[in-house]
This record gives C-alpha cells, sequence and structure tokens, in this order.
C-alpha cells in the first residue's frame, strides 16, 4: 500500500500528519531569524588608523604603504584596496569565501603588530576590524532642534537617550552619528606669541605639564586616613587662559595672552542637519538573532515616551527603518497566498462546479509552505527576501499539483466511480508523473546552491 492510498483510507492519519506539520512549521517560524538578506558575513577586515594633523600624502607612505607591505603577504587575500585621506588611513582586505573570517582577522593583527613600530609615535593605534553585516544599524532615530545646538543635542543623547536604547530587546548597540562632542579650542595668535617669542610647541608642552590628573594618594594617622584628590585637570576656559607659558624677567606669560580660548566642538568641519535644522541621528544595531521586525517595534513603542521626557525645542522621530522592506516584503508573501487561493478556488468552482473540491487547495497551501519553515530552521537558514520569494514562486507548484490531481479524481468521479476508489485509482494513475514533473521544476533553481562566490552565498537560502 502506498502513502497515497495509506492516507486516502486512513483520512484522520492524514489530518493528524498536515497538523503536525503545521505546527511543527508555526513552532519553527517563531525561531526563525528575520532578515532583509540572508547571513553573508564575509570575511573582510578593516585596518584604520588615525594620524592627527598629517596630510594625505603622510598618511599615504608613512602609514598606508608600510601597513599594506605586510598585510600583502597573508594568504587567501582576494582583494585588497586602501583609501588615503588627511589624518585617516583606512585599508579594506577581503578574503577568499572560503576562509574564516574570525582567522583572517587574526592574521591581520599579527601582521599589523608587526610593523606598529614602524608607524610615526604620534599617530593612534591601528584599529583592527572584522566586517560584520550585523553589525550596521538597521533603523535611525534623528534628534532635532530648533534651540539647541549640535553640541548640546549631542551632550543630551548621549548622556540620557542611548542607554534608554541599549536596554531595549534585541538591542546590541546604539551609535551616535553626526556627533558634535564638546572641546576647548584654543586660537593662537601669531603676533602675540612672535612678540613672546613663543612657539606652539611651547604652548602644547604647557598643556601637557598642567593639564594632567595625578594620584595624591592619602594622608594616615593612628586615627584616620583621608584620601587626597588634586583637582589638576583643567576643566573651564578661565582656567585655560590662566595657564603659565613661560617665565620671562619675573613675569609670567599666560595662555590667555597669546591665544583666545573657548569651548567650541573637536571637529568643526562636521555638521549634520534634518530638514534644516541642527541634528544628530542615533543609529540602532541589533542583536545577530534578534528579529528585526520587534526591534524596530521596541523603538518605536520606547518614542513617544522619550519625546515626553526630552527638554522643550528638542523632538526624536524615525529618520530611516530598514525593517520596513522586510515587513512588506512579508505581508506581499501573505498577499500573494491570498490572492492564489482565490483564483485557484475560483477556477474550481467555475470548472468543477464543486465547493467541496475547492476546498482541497485551500488547506494545501498554507500546509506546504508553513511545513517549509521546519526545514528553514533546520538547515539554520531565515526568513529574508530570497526565501520569501522562493515561497512565492513555490505557490505555483503547489497549486499546479493540486489542481491536476483534483481534477483527475474528479473526472472518475463524474464517470460514476466511488470517491474514495476514484481518489485511490486517480493518485495512482499520476501520482508518479506529478512528482516527476515536481523535481524537474526543483531541478531548475537547484544549480544556484552549487554557485560559487558571493552570489553562490547569498542565494543558497532560495535555492
Amino acid at each position: 500500500m502506498s502513502l497515497f492510498e495509506f492516507c486516502i483510507r486512513r483520512p484522520v492519519f492524514a489530518t493528524v500528519l498536515s497538523l503536525v506539520l503545521g505546527l511543527l512549521g508555526l513552532v519553527a517560524y517563531t525561531r526563525l531569524t528575520v532578515r532583509e538578506y540572508p547571513n553573508v558575513d564575509e570575511p573582510v577586515v578593516s585596518v584604520s588608523t588615525n594620524y592627527p594633523g598629517a596630510s594625505a600624502t603622510i598618511i599615504e607612505s608613512q602609514i598606508t604603504q608600510v601597513l599594506e607591505g605586510s598585510i600583502a603577504g597573508i594568504p587567501g587575500i582576494d582583494v585588497l584596496d586602501s583609501t588615503s585621506r588627511a589624518e585617516t588611513s583606512r585599508i579594506s582586505v577581503r578574503f577568499n569565501s572560503d576562509v574564516d573570517p574570525e582567522a583572517a582577522a587574526s592574521d591581520v593583527r599579527d601582521r599589523v603588530a608587526r610593523v606598529r613600530q614602524r608607524l610615526p609615535d604620534e599617530a593612534d593605534e591601528p584599529n583592527v576590524a572584522k566586517v560584520e553585516a550585523d553589525a550596521q544599524p538597521i533603523m535611525f532615530v534623528v534628534f532635532t532642534s530648533d534651540r539647541m545646538s549640535a553640541l548640546e543635542i549631542t551632550d543630551y543623547v548621549d548622556r540620557f537617550i542611548v542607554d534608554r536604547l541599549k536596554n531595549l530587546d534585541g538591542v546590541a548597540d546604539v551609535t551616535i552619528f553626526g556627533e558634535r562632542r564638546y572641546a576647548m579650542r584654543i586660537w593662537l595668535d601669531r603676533e602675540r606669541l612672535a612678540a613672546f617669542g613663543l612657539t606652539v610647541q611651547d604652548l602644547e608642552s604647557a598643556l601637557r605639564t598642567q593639564n594632567v590628573e595625578l594620584p595624591s594618594g592619602r594622608i594616615e594617622s593612628q586615627d584616620r586616613e583621608f584620601a587626597l584628590l588634586s583637582r589638576t585637570g583643567l576643566t573651564t576656559p578661565e582656567q585655560f587662559r590662566n595657564v603659565v607659558v613661560k617665565t620671562s624677567r619675573g613675569h609670567q606669560v599666560l595662555m590667555g595672552e597669546v591665544a583666545r580660548v573657548e569651548l567650541g566642538a573637536a571637529d568643526e568641519r562636521r555638521d549634520s542637519r534634518y530638514n534644516g535644522q541642527p541634528a544628530v541621528a542615533v543609529g540602532v544595531v541589533k542583536q545577530a538573532v534578534a528579529n528585526p521586525l520587534d526591534v524596530s517595534n521596541a523603538v518605536r513603542s520606547a518614542l513617544p515616551a522619550i519625546n515626553q521626557s526630552l527638554p522643550d525645542g528638542l523632538s526624536a522621530s524615525i529618520g530611516n527603518d530598514s525593517s520596513v522592506f522586510i515587513d512588506r516584503s512579508i505581508e506581499a508573501v501573505y498577499q500573494t497566498i491570498g490572492e492564489a487561493i482565490v483564483f485557484v478556488v475560483v477556477v474550481i468552482l467555475f470548472f468543477l462546479r464543486s465547493p467541496r473540491a475547492a476546498l482541497i487547495p485551500i488547506v494545501t497551501i498554507p500546509i506546504s509552505l508553513i511545513a517549509t519553515f521546519t526545514l528553514l530552521f533546520a538547515m539554520g537558514f531565515s526568513v529574508n527576501t530570497l526565501t520569501l520569494l522562493a515561497m512565492v514562486l513555490a505557490i505555483g507548484l503547489v497549486v499546479d499539483d493540486a489542481i491536476v490531481v483534483l481534477e483527475n479524481i474528479y473526472r472518475r468521479i463524474e464517470a460514476g466511480v466511488q470517491p474514495i476508489p476514484a481518489a485511490i485509482a486517480g493518485t495512482k494513475e499520476i501520482g508518479f508523473a506529478i512528482i516527476a514533473m515536481t523535481l524537474t521544476l526543483a531541478a531548475v533553481y537547484a544549480p544556484i546552491a552549487f554557485a560559487s562566490g558571493r552570489t553562490g552565498r547569498l542565494f543558497l537560502e532560495f535555492a
């Protein structure tokens, strides 16, 4: 007895089997990761180095070329790309797809450490990082104000908003974009410097020696002990103005006599605006296994409470949300399934004129698609744009098979055969043909899974 005949003669067993498949699919769906695209973390490692005050030419010759020469000897490199700009060097190393990302990052760190002593002493420590797809923000919350400056917005967001967003479920990190940090800016007067016989290095040396925070120890006695706190760090413009740069002939030359000191932004060349107003964007990075739709809903739910707690004139809004594309893709799949069911029912009713026969595809399509989530979960895949596209295409296969088998059985019933013998004979007659036809159509997409390179890894879940 074949499986087809057994299910026809045992309808309760067939019903329970369908319910089990559906239940397993629903449980698997709740545990699947939802993404915009498949999780394809390519072995890409970036090396960033900052050298304050250096021109692009110096960055190229003293940093980029030195690091490139050392990194180029690592086996398995596919593309080595570098960019040298004023004060910044960035090297991107793309390895072959079969290289372990962790091993690639470790090799790059080792090569960078070998030549660190050849880099300028004033250059910052090179930052070696593995580029991950999940490390990119999925949405941006924009803070704008018609009363506060970008400095004040950045300071408020950093102290009061960032931690609130980090505490939401599924949020891995929160990054501030377009930030402007407070810094003490010293504008030198070259004529007064020349008059006092001072150089820029003299001012820098004075700041390094007088603007330090040193441990002061403690005072101990037989009965008490006091911890000493030395307030040697400079925090206000007035304190910076009173820094002694030089003592000449009994006269102390102060910083305020040769320079203008004021509180400003650390980088005056950076500006961020949203709809013409000063703005700061906060990027929300989700956890690797978190559902971006849930993270987006959590941020949107917390936004009204955040807006109520903001100072007058400061408001928060969603500037960009990439989870919208995932949400629309899922809605499109549901809409396609609904349209397919409606059209199938209409066609069956028009040609077979049997409402009972029209119920079969209504059950077949959801069961087949829901059960697919079990395989997706077992294979470590995710619900993304490409897997949803594959399901939309698979609806056609399910509908074709259901209609062909149903029509063949219904034709025998119209000829006078009883329903159960007609179902057994009709299924046996074209059962193998249906399987062969389905496998033939599936074979069209199967070769995509064996494609090499980035394309193959991207479309593996689709196939």
